[in-house]
């Protein structure tokens, strides 16, 4: 299921298989590289700190990556574009590489074929079957063995430079699990918000009722603009707790507005409604504080984790697909759908993901999963509702919500998944910032495209 995010171990042999080997070469300030007969056998396609990427390296890369491809049946992007992609890839491998060998990590023999032995194992097949598979698909042994050190060796240094440093509150823990609940979370929570209200009765004169509308949304603009929220509380709201920001501490749900429960089961701790809440007594802008279990339960009643029966189709940006045109193509099945169209027929039919051969049904999905964007609007959905076009980095997909039930095991197992779903997208946003710094501070000077002279 191409949004599901796999362990490294699986996506190893997929990442394997569409890679080639990262030769050394030198010296730095060559333009070209020369064979015994001084005959020009290979450019230089990119310089990176003291080292660099051959024009080969790149065309073999890129070979192995449209063989890949079309193997899948998937499109292959124009060859400028391919190139430039698989080019940066290569241009990042290769900056960690450099980092690796500077701080010592150094992957052994053993440990590159143990990882090929758990490979073949995970496929069901023994070493040399495992083997003969990949080289039937074009990939040589000597290059998916290359890889394999590579990639423990990026892994290693993330372990090193990135998870290691990752850390998890038992706040963060708690949120979480609160957040997991969908569009009813906030009926078994208790909810800390604060509030501006400009007072705005339903028997008001329309006038008085206009005014009070158009100073609230400005402040509404405000406050998701960044502006201090207790600040903003204090000069204008005309609620008897303004003088303490518009904090009305933990409260529960039965207790509150309806208008504010509704909107809490859309709302992360810290996220200002991003509407105006229209109540009896006016207009109110609210912002979630936190959210915790209802106090006087035991550990029995204690939140749980949800986990999604969920399905989706998806149709990828790209190769013929701009971005309006897959939007409206899925508003145009959601429709047909809604008019009683078979959701399962038209994921087989256009969804470009794995799961489209099972109606687009990703089976039951526990909190951490997807990706964000896709768990953000799966949370929202009711039961049987469906979303409208979501973007994520692999395209827009339209969602549908078919069950929820509770996680099993105890609450302390709960609690530790959580942690590791926590964890694990923290990683991936350090691990993001962590690249992006390394790009910046490396010397990478990409040579122009030329043809290689045999």
């Amino acid at each position: 299921m191409a949004i599901m995010k796999k362990l490294r171990l699986a996506t190893l042999a997929a990442g394997l298989a569409a890679t080639a080997s990262l030769l050394s070469v030198a010296p730095v300030q060559a333009q070209a590289l020369r064979g015994n007969s001084g005959q020009t056998v290979d450019t230089i396609a990119a310089v990176v700190n003291n080292g660099v990427i051959t024009r080969r390296e790149l065309d073999e890369r890129m070979g192995l990556i449209s063989r890949r491809l079309n193997q899948q049946n998937a499109p292959v992007p124009p060859a400028d574009q391919l190139r430039q992609q698989v080019l940066n890839q290569m241009v990042l491998e290769r900056i960690q590489l450099q980092k690796a060998k500077e701080i010592g990590i150094n992957i052994d023999d053993a440990a590159v074929q143990k990882t090929l032995e758990r490979l073949a194992q995970a496929n069901n097949m023994t070493l040399e079957i495992y083997r003969a598979r990949i080289e039937a698909q074009g990939v040589p042994w000597s290059t998916f063995t290359s890889d394999a050190r590579t990639e423990l060796t990026l892994s290693r240094l993330r372990e090193k430079e990135v998870d290691s440093k990752v850390t998890v509150s038992d706040a963060e823990v708690a949120n979480y699990i609160a957040s997991q609940r969908g569009p009813n979370a906030a009926l078994t929570s208790d909810l800390h918000f604060e509030h501006i209200l400009l007072k705005a009765p339903m028997n008001a004169p329309e006038t008085d009722i206009e005014a009070a509308q158009k100073k609230a949304q400005a402040l509404l603009t405000e406050a998701t603009g960044g502006a201090n929220f207790e600040k903003l509380a204090k000069s204008n709201s005309q609620a008897p707790d303004a003088s303490k920001g518009g904090d009305m501490g933990f409260v529960t749900p039965s207790r509150l507005p309806p208008e504010f429960v509704k909107a809490a089961a859309a709302l992360r701790p810290g996220q200002v409604n991003p509407d105006l809440i229209r109540t009896n007594d006016g207009f109110e802008v609210v912002r979630l504080v936190d959210r915790r279990s209802g106090q006087g339960t035991g550990s029995a009643d204690a939140p749980k984790l949800v986990q999604t029966h969920v399905r989706h189709i998806l149709l990828r940006v790209g190769d013929g697909m701009s971005e309006p045109q897959a939007r409206q193509k899925l508003l145009d099945i959601k429709n047909q759908i809604a008019a009683g169209g078979d959701f399962a027929k038209f994921a087989h039919s256009y969804s470009q993901d794995g799961s489209s051969s099972q109606g687009g049904d990703l089976g039951w999905i526990s909190p951490g999963e997807t990706v964000p964007e896709f768990e953000r609007a799966m949370n929202s959905l009711q039961d049987g509702q469906i979303s409208d076009p979501v973007r994520s980095e692999y395209g827009y997909h339209l969602i549908q919500v078919l069950a929820r039930r509770e996680a099993e095991g105890s609450v302390s197992q709960q609690m530790d998944l959580a942690r590791q779903a926590i964890g694990q997208r923290k990683a991936e946003q350090a691990y993001s910032d962590w690249l992006r710094e390394l790009r910046d501070t490396a010397y990478v000077e990409v040579k122009p495209v030329q043809a290689n002279v045999q």
